[in-house]
């Protein structure tokens, strides 16, 4: 799904520029077309410029957007829509409990949440020569720019994406009862990304691939890292509505073709200096270039029945899914080394997959049920196929049953809701050291290793009091949530372990004051109770509270041609907290974390045309 706003019938446009911390500034135009006859359209774009809050390095991001839209007589219409986005930014890196506390023993003594790559490249001194945060001595016998360390330069750590997205809409009603419609859809996708490789590992893989592939050189210290991407992605969306008596019939179809290339090799820089300019003329060795293709047809029937006078609604239907896929090509350095460009191709099927839920309507409020099955591609398919040798077989798609049950009330002061839900998933994922089938030998490549049960329940709501004038009102959100494993997987006893990375309690909530007519003041607040970070429990990272706050200003002001015009002031990590955030999950070792953000203060003003 990609949505976007549907064309005005009014010529216009709208503006906003916002200015805020780390060198932030984003522009933001969109111009209306208006209606001319049955055409209606707009087109709009994006650019974003700043800096990486933590460490060195930008971020640059252009976003782009068109749409034009004809409405036939009779309530047809034909809709045109294309996207294309541009994204280059600089990294930084996942860190320890250790490198985050200062106990690693961080060779340039970092620590702490603005733990960063290097903006300098260090001073290299001889071998032996004792380090300091400013040299570093090199490798015995290897090249100037052969320590390991070297790796933290930030310009060895890089990602640029590119992608163009166009879609052809047409909508059409046969009658009063009967809807077809239908979406063509192509895109282009492209990038890159950039990262580090030790100079002891691109030797060894040099030597394995001397003589086999031509044209390599000798590494001269820390490698460029290149990796590329490009493909296209294709297909058609339809779908079918008829309603006959109490029923809306509903049947659609998707059919798509995912085409992934991926390139990935190590490459000399100028003199071996981590700054110096990459030569694509001296490989040290090849990584990867394999073609990944995916071939999906899923197909849906659903059933709304409608009793009671609408007072209660019944959904009955399922979807089949059918995925094609195959890689094929080299796919890590041992492909190159073996002489071999291996095709490995899967199916994953499933041909009744049950969505059904019903809605009962209690005057202002309503009692929901849901059951639903679903399958998926497993997650990381190309990390998975390119991971081990062709003799390991396919992983069986991860599958979830789900079941909710709520009731939502509407008052003419506060609505609010509650759900309980289970979930169960199977065929889970991991990545650990087995027996290649007809062999001795261990490879760690991904398997599925057992299931997930999660349940839980969440409250959600929001209340404007009568005493307080309908100036002040307040929303908030609470889950509980337990998740756990329900299988061991070879050595390790984790049934009945926590999954990582799920708290038990999120609590989201905000008050909202609106003092005078074009003034707006928000705070809002989001805690997160401790979360394990490995499969073993036997690691976890504490709970965090992030208070938010913004202030709207104008809203219906308007001077001439400008229309809407406001201001806003938002304030994220009010309290400037110091946390742990995003957790790269481990099986029985330290995780590793993105630490949150510092304070940060955005400013925006926009208006309409």
């Amino acid at each position: 799904d990609y949505f976007t706003a549907k064309p005005s019938a009014e010529r216009g446009g709208a503006f906003s520029q916002t200015f805020g911390s780390d060198g932030l500034r984003r522009t933001f135009l969109r111009l209306e077309l208006g209606q001319v006859g049955g055409l209606t359209g707009y087109v709009s774009g994006s650019v974003i410029d700043g800096d990486l809050w933590r460490g060195p390095g930008t971020i640059e991001r252009e976003h782009y957007e068109g749409k034009l839209r004809y409405e036939f007589a009779g309530g047809a219409d034909l809709v045109f829509q294309t996207v294309h986005n541009n994204y280059f930014d600089y990294d930084s890196p996942s860190i320890t409990k250790a490198q985050y506390a200062g106990t690693a023993g961080d060779i340039f003594g970092r620590r702490g949440r603005n733990f960063s790559y290097l903006g300098v490249v260090p001073t290299p001194t001889p071998f032996g020569t004792t380090a300091t945060l400013a040299s570093l001595p090199a490798v015995q016998d290897g090249p100037t720019y052969s320590n390991a360390n070297y790796n933290q330069y930030y310009k060895f750590a890089v990602n640029h994406r590119m992608d163009h997205l166009y879609g052809l809409t047409l909508n059409v009603p046969i009658g009063e009862n009967i809807k077809l419609g239908g979406t063509a859809y192509y895109e282009e996708k492209g990038g890159y990304g950039v990262s580090p490789e030790a100079y002891a590992t691109s030797l060894t893989n040099h030597r394995a691939e001397l003589g086999i592939v031509p044209g390599l050189v000798a590494p001269r210290g820390i490698q460029y890292g290149l990796s590329g991407i490009d493909g296209t992605r294709q297909g058609v969306t339809t779908h079918g509505e008829w309603i006959v008596g109490a029923n809306r019939l509903e049947a659609g179809v998707w059919v798509e073709k995912d085409d992934y290339h991926r390139t990935q090799a190590r490459y000399n820089v100028q003199d071996g200096n981590p700054d110096g300019a990459p030569l694509f003329n001296e490989p040290v060795h090849l990584q990867r270039n394999y073609v990944s293709t995916r071939d999906t047809v899923e197909f849906f029937l659903k059933d709304t029945i409608s009793l009671l006078d609408d007072a209660l609604k019944i959904e009955l239907g399922f979807k089949s899914l059918d995925i094609d896929y195959n890689i094929s090509g080299k796919r890590l350095p041992s492909d190159y080394i073996n002489l071999r460009s291996p095709s490995i191709s899967t199916n994953w099927t499933d041909n009744f997959l049950p969505q059904v839920g019903a809605v009962w309507s209690i005057g202002r409020d309503q009692v929901f049920t849901s059951y639903s099955e679903n399958m998926a591609l497993p997650r990381g398919a190309d990390d998975i196929f390119s991971a081990a040798s062709p003799a390991v077989p396919a992983p069986q798609a991860e599958t979830a049953k789900n079941l909710e049950l709520g009731y939502r009330a509407n008052r003419r002061t506060f609505n609010a809701s509650v759900v309980v839900y289970k979930t169960t998933f199977e065929n889970r994922l991991q990545s650990f050291a087995q027996i290649v089938p007809g062999s001795t030998q261990t490879e760690t490549f991904f398997a599925n290793v057992g299931g997930v049960e999660a349940h839980g329940v969440e409250f959600s709501g929001q209340w404007k009091p009568e005493a307080l004038g309908g100036k002040i009102y307040f929303n908030g959100n609470l889950s509980y949530n337990k998740s756990e494993f329900q299988d061991n997987f070879a050595t390790f006893l984790i049934a009945g372990n926590a999954v990582p990375d799920f708290p038990e309690y999120v609590f989201q909530g905000g008050v909202t004051f609106e003092p005078v007519e074009g003034a707006v003041i928000n705070l809002s607040a989001r805690r997160i109770t401790d979360r394990f970070t490995n499969f073993v429990n036997n690691e976890k990272t504490d709970g965090y509270t992030i208070w938010n706050a913004y202030v709207d200003l104008g809203d219906g002001f308007s001077a001439g041609p400008l229309k809407s015009i406001k201001a806003r002031v938002t304030i994220d990590n009010l309290t400037d907290e110091d946390y742990l955030g995003t957790i790269t999950t481990t099986t029985n070792t330290p995780a590793t974390f993105r630490p949150g953000s510092h304070r940060t203060v955005q400013v925006t003003f926009s208006t309409a045309f």
